[in-house]
């Protein structure tokens, strides 16, 4: 094959990690041949080649789930139909609870596995010692088995997919780095590198970390941000058996998996160290960062508590690298609004082994039907916002995302970095009156008030949290007496002239032709019939309606 990439394409990739190589192997599956992959340096070299490779099935969220799961398909089927090993083994997950709210949450899991048929068992510490030599059962409330899941070696991977993608025609240019991207007057794009320019009708930006600063280049939006990401590797330990199953121990902070007779302990901390793009080299490959024993002593000293062999044990390998981050801990796919034909794959949040079977799937699906083919709100890049690429915000966000991993995921919990950044006009004088303060795409709206005497500050529970007879008193204000509700973070959206009218009468499921005055409820749907968003239609005349959606459905 010529080192020269080729003048035209119909799909560009950048990006020769786990979410490039495996979006063009879904691709290629689907039917699509005319792809050129383009990656800077050689295969893996960006942040795959040094993760854990952890497999899990099961979310926090029924839709998260819909998409981690098919790896436990995806990774056989990459294998049979590509003769590459990819160290793919299902010796299962086993999450540990240290306390009663984490017990309760595996429980909550467990409930989402069975609507999946997700084979999930609620163990008692008995068992899971049993399933795991070497566990101290002492620090062990309750413990979650998921047999299915499993590891799997990061850089084989990328290459049975690169190998795959291959053998469906797709063409894999290494030491190709973009040097320019631009829109092209007459639709598509131009990408140029150090072997020549490609135009291509469909562009897709998969370069891990370096995504948010390409996609900027085009006006697009897609805030993420590296942070320092840590684990060690042990010298040989007898308890690390090749079916010894991956640990999850998030009260503790930590992840412990397997790895050659080794053990290999990983941490999501609750304090994360993230990273400047400007001090990253630009042109570095195999990124490795320093080492930072002090920042890894709480979550290896926690491993210590589960796994009391790991005390005495040497260590082999201390690795440090960056991955990067969004600011709500969701990756980004999808087409980016304004920009048609431009994608993305990128911010895995050091989970793109994951998620890119079930996530690269979902997005060639997308580029081949012209629209999601599944609820994939949470994940769509349509969800950022310009301010959010704000270089402290992003910075900020990104970090408590590396934490957010292993805490505890409570019902409406709030994040508590980068704020306030918007504040309606009516915020100081909510905050007087006792306003304690949530947060939606960057707006302080208030959720619910205290009384005098009590702090306006959220006590997270499973069960009736702390504002609970609190909300209870303003609802019963509501419905008996007058409340003004403050929609400053809501969008508004005037649409008017002669067909008005005809145009929201195909976008919306209800019927919105009523009388000016009137306001109808309704949902927007898209060409597939799939819901977009739900706002309010107010007719304010023949030819004139004021569309009001969510905070987070605002272009």
């Amino acid at each position: 094959m010529s080192d020269r990439v080729p003048a035209q394409a119909e799909i560009v990739i950048v990006g020769g990690g786990v979410a490039g190589t495996s979006l063009a192997w879904q691709l290629t599956r689907l039917g699509k041949r005319d792809i050129v992959l383009l990656e800077r340096g050689t295969l893996t070299c960006g942040t795959s080649w040094h993760a854990a490779g952890l497999i899990m099935q099961l979310r926090a969220t029924h839709a998260m789930t819909d998409l981690s799961r098919w790896n436990a398909e995806g990774y056989p089927a990459l294998e049979a139909e590509t003769g590459f090993a990819t160290g793919f083994k299902q010796n299962g997950t086993l999450a540990i609870a240290r306390n009663d709210d984490r017990v309760h949450e595996l429980k909550r899991r467990a409930t989402i596995a069975k609507s999946y048929g997700i084979a999930a068992d609620l163990i008692t510490p008995r068992e899971a010692g049993e399933l795991y030599p070497g566990l101290d059962t002492s620090v062990v409330r309750g413990a979650l088995f998921i047999p299915k899941d499993g590891q799997l070696n990061a850089v084989d991977t990328v290459m049975a997919f690169a190998a795959g993608a291959r053998k469906g025609g797709a063409r894999v240019f290494e030491q190709s780095p973009v040097t320019a991207v631009d829109r092209r007057p007459g639709g598509g794009y131009r990408v140029t590198t150090p072997q020549g320019t490609v135009d291509c009708e469909t562009l897709v930006l998969a370069c891990g970390l370096w995504t948010r600063e390409l996609a900027a280049k085009l006006g697009a939006v897609v805030p993420l941000n590296p942070c320092e990401h840590f684990y060690v590797v042990t010298e040989a330990l007898d308890i690390a058996t090749p079916g010894l199953p991956v640990l999850r121990d998030t009260d503790g902070y930590v992840y412990v998996k397997e790895d050659a007779g080794k053990l290999l302990v990983g941490a999501f901390e609750p304090k994360a160290k993230p990273l400047p793009l400007r001090a990253l080299p630009a042109r570095a490959e195999f990124i490795e960062l320093p080492e930072d024993w002090d920042h890894f002593a709480l979550p290896y000293g926690a491993a210590c508590e589960s796994i009391p062999a790991l005390e005495n044990v040497g260590i082999s390998r201390f690795m440090n690298g960056p991955e990067s981050f969004t600011p709500d801990a969701n990756f980004a796919i999808g087409e980016v609004p304004g920009l048609p034909g431009l994608f993305v794959s990128a911010g895995y949040n050091s989970e793109g082994f994951e998620m890119a079977p079930g996530a690269s799937r979902a997005l060639a699906e997308w580029i081949v039907e012209g629209a999601p083919t599944m609820d994939l709100a949470d994940v769509d890049v349509a969800r950022f916002h310009p301010f959010q690429m704000n270089t402290a915000y992003v910075e900020a966000r990104a970090a408590e995302s590396l934490s957010s991993i292993f805490h505890m995921h409570w019902p409406n919990l709030q994040r508590y970095s980068a704020r306030p950044m918007r504040k309606g006009a009516l915020h100081d004088r909510l905050a007087a009156r006792g306003a304690c303060f949530g947060e939606t795409l960057g707006w302080e709206r208030a959720n619910w008030y205290a009384p005098k005497g009590v702090e306006p500050r959220d006590v997270y529970s499973w069960h009736r949290p702390n504002w609970y007879e609190h909300t209870a008193a303003e609802c019963r204000a509501v419905r008996e007496n007058v409340a003004i509700f403050d929609l400053s973070s809501f969008g508004k959206h005037l649409i008017q002239g002669r067909d008005a009218c005809r145009l929201l009468q195909r976008l919306c499921a209800n019927d919105v032709d009523v009388a000016p005055g009137r306001i109808v409820y309704t949902h927007m749907l898209n060409r597939r019939g799939g819901i977009e968003a739900d706002v309010t239609v107010n007719r304010l005349a023949e030819d004139r309606f004021m569309v009001v959606s969510s905070a987070m459905f605002q272009p």
